[in-house]
């Protein structure tokens, strides 16, 4: 089992089948199942081309992304791999151990010190790559912070601008447009010059499957300018708040002193899985439990997300809502929690007056915010709404339902295509 507190939770019938369709998401995200599809020891098939393996002389991998290590075992079982980069989170131990992937373990979700030295070291392992070689590059989310080499500002610099977006609101495109601008690799950069054939295999972890948000585009290019980076600095009121070195790399790149982030895509970038994936599996199991079912995508403010989701709770017995997706979420207080048990909390405070529900919501990649649980689990018991709003006001969902005994934890599930949840009735 991937939720490893399974029989904790599974203290009644219905909890033990939310759990069941939960771990059928979860496990619709694993790497192992979704390269295959792809790769095979001769060929890699993509949507508008097949790539013969005999073509080249040697085939190299650079993973970087909280599915690194799974993405590279997964392929590497299937083809021959003369070497490879694997980068993935801090915490995480890789799925793979072999002489051949040299594995850097980075900064999530702010870059450190071994972002940076893992980022040059693929720099320099591209630029060894020649004509007639091919490097698979293998893309997930959290690859913006597990590589980074900023430009023209301080690492320092950008681990404080990191944090400020986090905190504000800002969508996983905000972000990434911001961090585009102010790196040396982001948005297409890494790939510009290389002299090998490339690919990307890409799983999505942003709205629309946006290749120019996943990782921060970095296998792509980038869509977005310094103008729309500093719209967002206005738009989340940080102008005040942000080192000024970063204020003016932006207006000197709006003023064309600077040269923008590239606009054509110098490699084949392919979307091999996204949340959907989890979403249609999760439906086929909740029908074999004898579910009507209905499912929808939520993204934005979890207030706005919270409403939709209540809206479309089926009025039906035996019926199961399946959301997917990603919500944001300004941080106003000081506890421990994240969007998923954030999300189940809210849904609790506005679902009192319903009849029996069970509420859940995971991250896919196993780490909800800054706890170390990847949601929670709860049925839409009475609770006092003055305490509800108390936990919310200090941004303390993970603390509620410690207390509650609903916290769900995965530890790092080694994927992330979003987050995942359902309501049953």
């Amino acid at each position: 089992m991937i939720i490893q507190n399974y029989k904790d939770l599974a203290n009644t019938e219905k909890k033990k089948e939310c759990l069941d369709i939960l771990e059928t998401g979860l496990k619709a995200a694993d790497p192992e199942y979704i390269i295959s599809k792809f790769v095979t020891p001769e060929e890699i098939k993509l949507d508008d081309k097949t790539i013969q393996l005999k073509d080249f002389s040697d085939i190299y991998t650079i993973a970087f992304g909280k599915a690194g290590d799974s993405m590279t075992r997964a392929i590497n079982a299937i083809i021959s791999i003369k070497s490879g980069i694997i980068v993935i989170p801090k915490g995480s131990k890789s799925k793979i151990k072999s002489k051949k992937f040299q594995i850097f373990n980075s900064g999530h979700p702010k870059p450190d010190q071994t972002s940076v030295k893992a980022a040059k070291e693929v720099i320099k392992f591209l630029q060894n790559r020649r004509e007639g070689e091919l490097v698979i590059f293998l893309v997930s989310g959290g690859g913006s912070s597990l590589m980074a080499i900023p430009d023209g500002i301080t690492l320092d610099d950008k681990i404080f601008v990191t944090d400020l977006l986090l905190k504000s609101g800002a969508s996983i495109q905000e972000f990434n447009c911001i961090r585009k601008h102010l790196s040396k690799i982001k948005g297409g950069k890494l790939v510009e010059n290389i002299k090998c054939e490339g690919i990307g295999l890409v799983m999505s972890d942003v709205e629309e499957d946006d290749l120019s948000s996943i990782a921060s585009g970095t296998t792509y290019m980038d869509d977005t300018n310094f103008l729309d980076a500093l719209n967002i600095i206005n738009k989340y009121k940080l102008r005040h708040k942000i080192p000024l070195e970063i204020l003016k790399r932006l207006e000197d790149g709006f003023e064309g002193k600077i040269l923008e982030t590239p606009k054509k895509e110098k490699i084949i970038n392919q979307i091999i899985a996204n949340n959907m994936d989890c979403i249609k599996a999760m439906e086929i199991k909740a029908k074999e439990f004898g579910y009507k079912t209905k499912t929808l995508q939520i993204f934005g403010n979890i207030k706005d997300a919270t409403r939709t989701i209540i809206e479309n709770i089926p009025n039906e017995e035996k019926s199961c809502l399946i959301f997917g997706g990603e919500t944001t979420v300004e941080v106003i207080g000081k506890g421990t929690g994240g969007r998923n048990q954030e999300l189940v909390l809210r849904i609790l405070k506005n679902t009192q007056n319903f009849r029996k529900l069970i509420i859940a919501s995971i991250g896919t990649d196993g780490i909800d915010g800054n706890t170390l649980f990847a949601g929670a689990i709860t049925e839409n018991i009475k609770i006092d709404l003055s305490v509800i709003k108390e936990f919310l006001k200090n941004s303390d969902s993970g603390r509620f339902f410690q207390k509650q005994k609903g916290n769900i934890r995965t530890d790092t599930t080694h994927t992330n295509l979003m987050d995942i949840g359902l309501i049953l009735r």
